[in-house]
């Protein structure tokens, strides 16, 4: 999903993974234009496979052995269905670059595509409440029309948002009174909400989105918020957080972020 690593349940993975394939296959096919077509990526496929049946290799060796463009290598995975395999992604070892075959991890019935987008939706929407269609299809790669019709069948609450658009949430979610306070929260890199397709959320103003996403950290950087939205970056270093807000906090506020702040230090001294 979305071409990069994700961590899901291996009950869920089957799942999700038949909800995304068809729809991120032909979103791949298209941009790769001229790189490869669909008979080139099940070749190739076919190949990987072949290559893992004995278990995980590094990818720069996959890379190696199949000999193929970088762009194919980085559409394989939606033909078939790998997975990251321990001891990679650890602190010993930082890179998450060993490469399995799902199916020698875990069980992968056979999924239908609907039941599938189903679950993606619920999934989506309990992670970030009331969405729009294309809230939902920017995140996932799935066309609205295939979502629109997986959203009919399903037994959900509709809310109308402040420019007329349909959102959709889970039947019992919570909703927040709109004056219910936000406390000072700090993101690590990558953090989700922070992402392109969650601009519309407006927890990252875009006069800051280029301190956070830029060619030098396309990864992001670790942020704080205050009253929802970005105001700074933090780092840990020498045993501190230290923030370096974007402009400058009232005292109380500083006060906040200062008593978070010593809060994720201490949960750093914990796990060290």
């Amino acid at each position: 999903m979305r071409s990069t690593i994700h961590l899901v349940s291996a009950r869920e993975y089957p799942a999700l993974a038949a909800g995304v394939r068809a729809a991120r296959r032909g979103g791949w096919l298209r941009a790769a234009r001229g790189v490869a077509d669909g008979s080139t990526m099940k070749r190739t496929a076919e190949r990987l496979r072949a290559l893992l049946a004995d278990g995980p290799l590094p990818r720069r060796e996959l890379l190696r052995l199949l000999d193929v463009d970088q762009r194919i290598w980085n559409g394989v995975g939606l033909w078939v269905d790998l997975v990251r395999i321990p001891p990679s992604g650890t602190w010993e070892r930082r890179s998450a670059d060993l490469y399995g075959l799902a199916d020698a991890w875990i069980d992968l019935p056979e999924v239908a595509e609907a039941d599938g987008i189903e679950l993606l939706i619920r999934r989506y929407l309990g992670g970030f409440g009331p969405s729009s269609t294309k809230e939902i299809s920017g995140w996932s790669g799935v066309p609205p029309k295939s979502l629109e019709r997986s959203l009919a069948r399903m037994r959900l609450r509709r809310f109308r948002s402040e420019r007329g658009e349909v959102l959709h949430d889970l039947p019992r979610a919570p909703l927040l009174a709109p004056d219910t306070p936000t406390p000072v929260r700090f993101l690590p890199t990558w953090d989700a909400t922070l992402l392109v397709n969650e601009r519309e959320t407006q927890i990252l103003p875009d006069h800051h989105r280029p301190r956070v996403f830029n060619t030098k950290t396309p990864h992001s950087v670790p942020t704080f918020l205050v009253d929802g939205q970005v105001a700074g970056t933090w780092r840990f270093d020498e045993g501190r957080v230290r923030v370096v807000p974007f402009g400058r906090l009232p005292r109380s506020v500083r006060s906040d972020v200062d008593d978070e702040a010593e809060r994720l230090r201490a949960f750093h001294e914990d796990e060290g």
